[in-house]
């Protein structure tokens, strides 16, 4: 196996645990409300995110990040 194709099967499998990772992060549909109904009230009730929300958010940094990291070592590989 090339390192061309191991990058291409790891571009795949990290894009697939991208789409789990979003698919896992809870729910904003109160926030979605108050931005439709004006939210005046929670102007400045930013919350810092903990316990499940927190690791869901860092691991899908921490893959999409990767996933990109991945992509341009393909597109440089490819172009030399």
């Amino acid at each position: 196996m090339t390192v061309e194709q191991t990058l291409i099967v790891a571009l795949i499998v990290v894009g697939f645990l991208l789409i789990v990772t979003v698919m896992m992060q809870p729910s904003k549909q109160q926030d979605a409300l108050s931005a439709l109904s004006g939210g005046a009230g929670d102007l400045f009730a930013e919350r810092k995110s903990r316990g499940f929300e927190a690791v869901m958010r860092r691991s899908t940094a921490i893959l999409g990040g990767l996933w990109f990291v991945i992509g341009f070592a393909l597109m440089y590989l490819s172009a030399h």
